[in-house]
C-alpha cells in the first residue's frame, strides 16, 4: 500500500515554465517525473511505478514470443563502432568521452554492433538459428534541442531486440513474430496505435515500419488513405508519378521580364495576366523553384545540391534528412552563394544547374517533374523568369528526389484516393536490417553444406520511458492524467474525505481487505488536507478507480468514481469489496 502522507510527493498546481505539451506539464504537476538538465529527467515513486509497468508488460510480450533478454553496458569502446562507420556517421548526436588512458569511449545510443559481435562469439553453425535476443537499457543520444519532457529526452530507456538468421525467409518470420508481439505489447499498454510504412534512416536495412501513438501534438507526421490499407511515416510516402506530358505544340522556350514576382503568388498572378496560357490559368503547381543546399558527409566533406520542387510546396526538411543519411543539409547562406557567382539569388533555373553545367551544382528534381511537362522557373536573371520551359527538351536534371511536403489529398500510391495526414508519436519501430552489420563485423555461420554464409538481421526497438510519454498524451482531460489500469501506478485512489475518526479507520479496513486482494491501493490517508485538495489530487495523478470514504459513510455507503467516464456510484459499505474486484478485473 502507498500511504499519501508518507509517500515521495509533492503536486503542483501551476504548469512548469519550460512544458509545452500535456504529458510533460501533467507529469511534473502530478509528482512523476523532475528535471536535472535539459532532456534528463528523475522519477519520482509514482513515475516510476509507471515505468516498471510499462517495463514488465514490454518484458513479458518480449518472453511470451520466445526471446531472450540480455543486458550490455551502456559504456561502449569506439572499436566496434568504427567497423561500421557509426562512430563517423552519428557526427554529433553521439556522447564521447575519453578514459585515463585517452582511449575513447562512448554512450551507447543503439545496440547492434553489441549484439552482433555478442552472436559472433558464441554462435558459428547454421544449428544455432535462428535466435532472438534482447535488452532493456538506458540509451544517450545528444538532442540538439531537448523537449516534450520524456518524449524526447538526452537519456532514454529502449528495448531493442535483434533476431539473427541464415537467410531472407528466417528473417521474414522473425520480423513478422516481432510484429505481432509489438501488437500485443501495445495493446496491454492501453495506446491507440497505428502501423505504418517507414524510412530505415541510419539503421539501414530494407522493409521498415513505425508503430505510432495518434495525437494532435506528435512530433511525426503520418499519411493514411480512408479507402484502403495504406499508412505511411511523410517521410516514407511515395508520390505518384505523372504520366509524362506531350510536349507537341507547347511554344519555344522564352524569357519574360517578370517584375514584383519576388513569391509564387505574386508570380502566378502576374504570369495569368500578361502571358496566360489558352487551355486553363497557371498555378502555383506550374511554376518550379530550386533550392539550395550545402550538403555535409560525415566526414566533414561539403559538396553543394540543387533541388527542384512545384513552387506550390516546399522541401520537407525530415524527408531530405531521410533521403540524405548520413549526411546532413542546410539551405544555402549568403556566403555560400558568393563561392558559385554563376548563380543568381532568387531567379535560379534549371539552366545554369547540373553536374555538367557552368556551375557544377548537382541537380535533383520532384518527381512530379517528368518529361514533357512544361513549366515557369527562373532564367539566372533578376526578375526574368523562363516560360514553357519543357523537360526533357529544354533541360534535363542529374536525378529525382522525393522530398517535397505531402499535401492532404495528395494520391494514396496503392489506389490514387486523397490522403489524410495526421500527427503520431513514435512507439517502436522494426527493421529488416539484412547483412549490413554481420558484413561489417564478420558474423558468418557454416551452412549444411559447410560452406560459409553471411548472417542476415533484423532490429527491433521500443522506446519504454518514452511510451509513458505517449500514454499520458493519449491519456488524460483537462483535470489530470487518466491511466489504463495495467499500467497505472495503483487500480484503486483511496481517500479518507473528512475529519471523522471513524472515516479513517472505516478506510484503514478497507484499504488492508482489498490488498489481501491483491488490489493494488494509493491510501490518501492526509489528516491536515482539505477533502478538496484531496480530489484534486486524485483527479491530477489518474488512478483509473477512485474511492471515496466521506459523509455517505453514516448512511453505509461508500462512493466509487471511474476516472476516466466520470461516473459515479454509491456501493454499500458492505459490497464494496467484492464490487472492486470486480471493477478491477474488467
Amino acid at each position: 500500500m502507498l500511504r499519501m502522507s508518507t509517500l515521495f510527493l509533492r503536486t503542483l498546481r501551476e504548469d512548469p515554465a519550460d512544458a509545452e505539451l500535456p504529458s510533460h506539464r501533467l507529469l511534473v504537476r502530478a509528482g512523476f517525473i523532475r528535471r536535472v538538465a535539459p532532456g534528463i529527467f528523475t522519477w519520482l515513486p509514482l513515475g516510476y511505478q509507471v515505468y516498471r509497468n510499462v517495463e514488465s508488460i514490454v518484458r513479458a510480450e518480449m518472453d511470451a514470443a520466445g526471446f531472450q533478454e540480455v543486458h550490455f553496458p551502456a559504456l561502449l569502446p569506439r572499436e566496434p563502432y568504427e567497423l561500421t562507420n557509426r562512430w563517423t556517421e552519428y557526427g554529433d548526436g553521439l556522447f564521447r568521452l575519453q578514459d585515463r588512458k585517452g582511449a575513447d569511449y562512448l554512450l551507447g545510443p543503439t545496440h547492434e554492433e553489441m549484439f552482433t559481435l555478442l552472436v559472433k562469439g558464441e554462435y558459428s553453425s547454421y544449428k544455432d538459428l535462428p535466435v532472438s535476443l534482447y535488452q532493456i537499457q538506458a540509451k544517450y543520444r545528444d538532442e540538439a534541442r531537448p523537449r516534450a519532457g520524456i518524449l524526447r529526452g538526452r537519456e532514454f530507456v529502449m528495448k531493442d531486440s535483434y533476431s539473427f538468421d541464415l537467410d531472407d525467409a528466417g528473417l521474414q518470420i522473425s520480423y513478422d513474430r516481432h510484429r505481432d508481439a509489438y501488437i500485443s505489447t501495445f495493446s496491454r499498454l492501453g495506446l491507440d496505435f497505428i502501423i505504418v510504412s517507414a524510412m530505415s534512416g541510419a539503421m539501414g536495412g530494407s522493409a521498415s515500419e513505425e508503430f505510432l501513438a495518434p495525437t494532435p501534438v506528435g512530433e511525426d507526421s503520418f499519411v493514411r488513405c480512408p479507402s484502403c490499407a495504406y499508412a505511411a511515416n511523410v517521410e516514407a510516402v511515395t508520390t505518384v508519378v505523372p504520366a509524362d506530358g506531350d510536349a507537341t505544340g507547347i511554344a519555344p522556350a522564352h524569357i519574360e521580364r517578370t517584375p514584383s514576382s519576388g513569391t509564387i503568388e505574386a508570380l502566378v498572378s502576374f504570369s495569368n495576366r500578361d502571358f496566360g496560357r489558352q487551355d486553363r490559368l497557371w498555378t502555383g503547381a506550374d511554376t518550379l523553384k530550386n533550392v539550395l543546399f550545402l550538403v555535409t558527409d560525415p566526414t566533414g566533406g561539403t559538396s553543394a545540391l540543387a533541388v527542384g520542387v512545384p513552387g506550390d510546396r516546399e522541401i520537407d526538411p525530415k524527408r531530405l534528412e531521410a533521403v540524405l543519411q548520413p549526411s546532413e543539409a542546410k539551405p544555402f547562406e549568403d556566403a555560400d552563394f558568393e563561392r558559385y557567382p554563376a548563380l543568381v539569388k532568387g531567379y535560379i533555373g534549371p539552366s545554369v544547374l547540373g553536374e555538367t553545367s557552368e556551375s557544377g551544382i548537382r541537380y535533383l528534381v520532384d518527381p512530379r517533374v517528368v518529361a514533357g511537362s512544361r513549366w515557369i522557373t527562373g532564367a539566372n536573371e533578376s526578375g526574368h523568369h523562363y516560360y514553357d520551359f519543357v523537360v526533357g527538351r529544354d533541360f534535363t536534371a542529374d536525378g529525382v528526389i522525393d522530398v517535397a511536403d505531402v499535401h492532404t489529398g495528395d494520391a494514396c500510391p496503392n489506389c490514387g484516393t486523397g490522403l489524410e495526414i495526421e500527427r503520431g508519436i513514435e512507439i517502436g519501430h522494426i527493421f529488416q536490417l539484412g547483412p549490413k552489420y554481420a558484413d561489417a563485423m564478420g558474423l558468418k555461420v557454416l551452412d549444411e553444406h559447410g560452406e560459409l554464409v553471411t548472417v542476415t538481421m533484423g532490429s527491433y526497438g521500443i522506446g519504454v520511458s518514452r511510451a509513458v510519454g505517449a500514454i499520458a498524451e493519449q491519456s488524460h482531460d483537462d483535470k489530470g492524467l487518466i491511466w489504463p489500469r495495467e499500467v497505472a501506478p495503483a487500480d484503486v485512489h483511496l481517500i479518507a474525505a473528512g475529519k471523522d475518526e471513524s472515516i479513517y479507520v472505516e478506510a484503514e479496513r478497507i484499504a488492508a481487505e482489498l490488498e489481501a486482494q491483491k488490489i493494488r491501493v494509493l491510501y490518501d490517508d492526509r489528516t491536515a488536507v482539505s477533502p478538496g485538495v484531496k480530489f484534486n489530487d486524485s483527479e491530477l495523478i489518474g488512478i483509473p478507480t477512485i474511492v471515496i470514504v466521506g459523509k455517505k459513510l453514516a448512511e453505509g455507503f461508500v462512493e466509487v468514481k471511474d476516472r476516466r467516464s466520470g461516473e459515479r456510484e454509491d456501493v454499500a459499505v458492505g459490497d464494496l469489496v467484492e464490487r472492486l474486484v470486480q471493477i478491477c478485473a474488467s
